[in-house]
């Protein structure tokens, strides 16, 4: 639900655009003039304007124009009856989402609508994560493998070139794509994640390419799709290898023709996206077994990077466990804790599976179960003996069943929502039979009564 105002001095323009956006659950506000805008804007808090060109005391241009220099947080979406393309361009280029002419087609607007919420809500995120503190940004450290890395993140982020990123589950692989993001020129664009392992096959080329009204069952509105979004920004592509065939020959057009269509549409598309891809299985095994395409592997590895394991940059684990000590003690409001020396060659002989996640989770852990301001031998292998390292690592390969299935249950759910609870006609539109409906409402113990 957003906040939207409506600037256009004709009452039906106004009613027919209200009508449509709360049928979306918006909140919808509206003004008749220029002057009547700003001071709306002055009082209120708005996620998106509609703007019409031409209004009774303002060129609706200059009052775009105001309002991007004024509420930089302001999404803007301008409509014509009298539209032109250079209306449209220049528009666009005073910071305009979108251009739409009248008269108005309801699923153009809600589409717009949208999107423009979208890129907002991203744009916003990236600013906080910008804003916020810079200890998730940073590659903690000095070992030999950390600073050469660090050279490459610079290097990378003075360009648009596309870097593949490599290593075990828990090295650090986000962290580097999103140290890139922020130092490259397009860390004012949206940053967009992608797990492809965590996607069914059948919908990831809808996720990442979006698709018409009715391109397959259940595609009652078109979906813009993550690289659309991503346009001008930074798509980091993790867990890549898991992609199936169809998207990867898809995503490998994308990278060469900077095109693409959406599932269902004949329109071609074209963007502009960073791609940072990462993956946790050994790659070139990968495309000899003929799981990853060798084309694609190419294409995304212009600039190789691959993250050490802990175990091979031990000489920082006295850095990151006082790293760690201290974030934890500023963000659960404990006292500052130490590690002590035989501690501390207790928590060094450990072979660390998880390697940093694992690392930072156990010192977490002991900064909050430990009473006292020092920490032990004794008490690393009290919380060491009671930390399962085994199951760790298997829940972290769970996650990706557990992500899929997930997404599965709450798409099942919204079917389910959508057909008033009618089992049958769900089943139609999810394309299943209706016994395998009925198996998965039990597998994950979804209460029909409820919905």
């Amino acid at each position: 639900m957003a906040k939207i105002l409506v600037v256009d001095d004709e009452n039906n323009i106004i009613k027919t655009i209200s009508s449509i956006l709360q049928d979306e659950d918006h909140i919808v506000y509206s003004s008749r003039t220029g002057e009547e805008t700003l001071e709306f804007l002055r009082i209120n808090d708005v996620d998106l304007a509609i703007l019409d060109v031409w209004l009774p005391d303002v060129d609706g241009i200059d009052l775009l124009e105001r309002i991007k220099s004024l509420y930089q947080d302001v999404s803007v979406i301008m409509i014509s009856g009298h539209g032109s393309i250079d209306i449209a361009v220049k528009s666009t280029k005073l910071g305009a989402y979108d251009f739409i002419q009248k008269p108005l087609a309801m699923e153009r607007v809600i589409t717009s609508v949208n999107n423009a919420l979208e890129h907002m809500r991203l744009r916003k995120e990236n600013i906080k994560l910008r804003k916020e503190s810079s200890m998730e940004d940073e590659m903690v450290g000095s070992s030999p493998k950390i600073v050469e890395i660090r050279e490459v993140i610079d290097t990378a982020a003075k360009t648009n070139a596309r870097v593949f990123i490599t290593g075990d589950s828990g090295t650090g692989k986000e962290l580097v794509a999103r140290a890139i993001y922020h130092r490259s020129k397009r860390s004012d664009r949206p940053f967009v994640k992608v797990n492809c392992a965590a996607i069914p096959n059948e919908l990831i080329e809808s996720e990442l390419f979006g698709h018409e009204k009715g391109a397959f069952t259940g595609a009652i509105n078109r979906r813009i799709g993550k690289f659309e979004i991503a346009n001008k920004g930074t798509m980091f592509l993790d867990e890549v290898c898991d992609m199936s065939a169809s998207a990867q020959s898809k995503v490998l057009r994308v990278l060469q023709e900077n095109q693409f269509e959406r599932v269902g549409g004949n329109e071609t598309i074209t963007v502009d996206v960073r791609v940072i891809a990462a993956t946790n299985v050994d790659v070139k095994k990968a495309v000899e077994e003929g799981t990853f395409r060798e084309d694609l592997y190419y294409r995304l590895n212009v600039i190789p990077i691959h993250m050490p394991t802990l175990s091979e940059r031990m000489e920082d684990f006295p850095r990151l466990v006082n790293y760690f000590l201290d974030r934890f003690s500023g963000e659960h409001g404990i006292g500052l804790k130490q590690i002590d020396e035989a501690g501390m060659k207790e928590l060094s002989r450990h072979s660390w599976p998880g390697n940093v996640r694992e690392l930072k989770n156990v010192i977490e852990r002991l900064s909050i179960m430990v009473p006292g301001e020092i920490i032990g031998r004794e008490d690393i292998r009290k919380h060491l003996d009671a930390y399962d390292y085994d199951d760790i690592v298997a829940k972290d390969i769970s996650s990706l069943k557990k992500a899929r299935e997930e997404f599965e249950k709450d798409f099942i759910v919204k079917m389910l929502k959508k057909n008033d609870g009618n089992v049958t006609v769900a089943a139609k539109e999810l394309g299943i039979e209706r016994t395998n409906l009925h198996r998965k409402i039990k597998q994950y113990n979804i209460n029909i009564d409820k919905i």
